[in-house]
């Protein structure tokens, strides 16, 4: 344990709070919420012998701790999972994939309500459902839901200065509000009905459905009755796939968990009012090995903070010691008592175990399709080296690329592909420093600078002491190097493996972008592959990921640059308030959506300074 971390563990207070450690590059590694915090950190550095394989490993890694106190072990938890989802630590359990679930939104905040698929959710008097983790499958349901309520896509007030119906109209697939075939309290009046259909309420909107075909019957409006008749048996379709699995009236989720040594797979089974009206599959990202409760508390408090609904109930294949933490929390989203419970008799034991073979199914197929791209991988690998002529296969492949603007904040991206699948714990991102040679394009002097820093690391590297994490990264040379870019740009890549030795140990290849040539350093012509080609799918790939990559490095430096110069202009904000305010909030959105309170409680910053910078933002 180094002195910095000795140092803190003195200091930290018995109050609940959030704990953010970092390792020696100041990347958050971990962060973990407690109620007494000098209690639950140090407790990270007792022993060996008390600690699994992951704190072992997470330990060894931490070089930094920071915490933030709260005023409740209720704070604690929202904040830690704010800053999980901010900082994406390697060593906490989460949702996989860095998307954005789909929802489907009711805008009710127009005087005409369209319904949508969207995947984020706002505060503007929209109701939403969701997440879901098919995209697709929220589009099939949509289709579905139309034909029982037909409800409009297009802005109705705009469409008004039309004269005619548009074809879903025609089609039944939309009430013709824009033609006045429809009053706007009764297509409100409609949506209300979808609205208590998406919630499970299905038996109550046929009943009022069939209601309203019998008297357009009685009334002799045959050509409504009829219109009516097919929307009943378009909802007793949709209705026909739900399952009544309880004999409760009730809203609950179930939820299951299948674990492999890598991977682990959540089911949600959604109940309402009794019947299972869908299900939704998450894979998770482990971290570091963590146990089934760690699991399941970890994905409970990341799925309720994005669902736009809570049920009463939440059935859970174990208990968890933070279940009663995480039941009020709950009770504050949905504005009523959750009760997060075990099974307690025949009924919930087939419930969760339906849920459990589900997830176990998904996990299998996820874990068959992946070892099916692994072959794949490895075949393209083959084809490559093939290709080449290499006398062995290119196993660890870099990619770089260079992306500028107008000159302005010009910076690398570095990508490693292992076995032909990307490796990103090992990408890294250069901020281009210096000026090239004189008379040199840009983009030469950048990709010149770039590979002198990897390969400077790397000679660094292997002179330090073994058991250095970062530092063996950098010592693993790849047995390919793929530069973006033409025969220009290969020439500088092997000048720089030229001036480390490396020249005749690391083959290099270009790709040039406009035909996808592969250029070669001691032949004239490109190679042309067919787009068919694994070897050059796979090539391609990794140019495009490494452009990706650097892109976003590049987007990024611009938007930190467009708000240092907002936050320059506030009086009494410095680069150091700058600075602090940006590592506690992320960006300026957050900075804008804090409170007088949260700014003045930033390190660094008085209430005076935090009333100005609200007041100017």
């Amino acid at each position: 344990m180094n002195e910095k971390i000795q140092g803190k563990l003195s200091l930290l207070p018995s109050q609940p709070g959030v704990y953010i450690m970092r390792n020696s590059s100041g990347q958050v590694i971990y962060i973990g919420k407690a109620v007494n915090l000098r209690n639950r950190v140090r407790s990270y550095f007792q022993p060996r012998a008390q600690h699994t394989e992951k704190t072992l490993h997470l330990v060894a890694d931490v070089d930094d701790i920071e915490w933030i106190v709260t005023r409740s072990e209720l704070e604690a938890l929202v904040l830690e999972n704010t800053l999980i989802k901010r900082y994406k630590p390697r060593y906490n359990v989460r949702l996989k994939d860095d998307k954005q679930y789909p929802y489907i939104k009711i805008h009710w905040q127009e005087p005409y309500p369209r319904v949508t698929m969207t995947r984020k959710v706002l505060k503007d008097g929209g109701k939403y459902y969701g997440p879901f983790t098919s995209a697709w499958a929220v589009r099939e349901a949509l289709e579905a839901l139309r034909k029982v309520f037909p409800y409009v896509t297009c802005d109705v007030e705009r469409e008004k200065k039309k004269k005619r119906a548009c074809l879903y109209y025609h089609i039944g697939l939309c009430a013709g509000p824009c033609i006045g075939a429809i009053s706007q309290e009764e297509y409100r009046e409609m949506l209300k009905g979808l609205e208590k259909f998406l919630e499970g309420d299905t038996e109550e909107v046929l009943e009022d459905l069939r209601n309203r075909m019998m008297k357009a019957a009685k009334n002799l409006q045959f050509e409504i009755a009829a219109r009516y008749r097919d929307q009943i048996k378009a909802a007793e379709q949709i209705v026909e796939r739900q399952r009544v699995v309880s004999t409760v009236d009730v809203d609950e989720d179930v939820i299951a968990i299948a674990n492999d040594r890598n991977e682990a797979c959540v089911q949600v089974f959604v109940i309402r009012r009794g019947k299972l009206i869908g299900r939704e599959t998450f894979f998770l990202e482990k971290g570091n090995d963590p146990d089934q409760e760690e699991i399941l508390s970890s994905f409970l408090k990341q799925f309720y903070d994005a669902a736009t609904y809570v049920p009463s109930r939440v059935l859970l294949p174990r208990d968890l010691d933070e279940r009663r933490i995480i039941q009020e929390w709950l009770k504050r989203k949905r504005g009523e008592t959750v009760q997060l419970r075990l099974p307690s008799g025949t009924e919930d034991e087939e419930l969760l175990q339906m849920a459990m073979e589900n997830a176990k199914e998904a996990l299998r197929v996820m874990l068959a399709q992946w070892q099916s791209d692994k072959g794949r991988q490895a075949e393209a690998v083959s084809a490559l080296q093939e290709v080449l002529g290499l006398q062995r296969p290119p196993v660890r492949i870099e990619g770089y690329d260079i992306s500028t603007l107008q000159g302005t904040n010009t910076v690398g991206s570095m990508v490693v592909f292992v076995q032909g699948t990307p490796k990103k714990s090992e990408y890294r991102r250069f901020k281009i420093r210096q000026v090239g040679r004189i008379g040199e394009p840009n983009d030469y002097a950048a990709m010149r600078e770039m590979l002198r820093r990897r390969f400077r690391r790397a000679i660094e590297s292997s002179k330090s002491a073994p058991g250095d994490r970062e530092s063996d990264k950098w010592k693993v040379l790849p047995d390919l190097l793929l530069i973006d870019g033409g025969r220009g740009q290969l020439n500088v890549a092997l000048e720089v493996l030229e001036e480390f030795g490396l020249r005749n140990e690391i083959p290099a290849i270009g790709l040039a972008k406009r035909e996808e040539e592969i250029i070669l350093p001691d032949r004239d012509e490109p190679i042309k592959l067919p787009p068919t080609s694994p070897a050059l799918r796979l090539i391609v790939h990794i140019r495009d990921e490494a452009h990706r990559f650097a892109i976003s490095y590049h987007r990024r430096l611009r938007s930190k640059s467009s708000v240092a110069s907002i936050l320059d202009s506030i009086p009494g904000i410095g680069p150091r308030r700058r600075r602090a305010l940006l590592r506690q909030f992320g960006s300026l959105e957050g900075i804008k959506k804090a409170s007088v309170d949260e700014l003045a409680s930033v390190p660094g910053m008085n209430r005076k300074v935090a009333e100005t910078l609200k007041e100017m933002l």
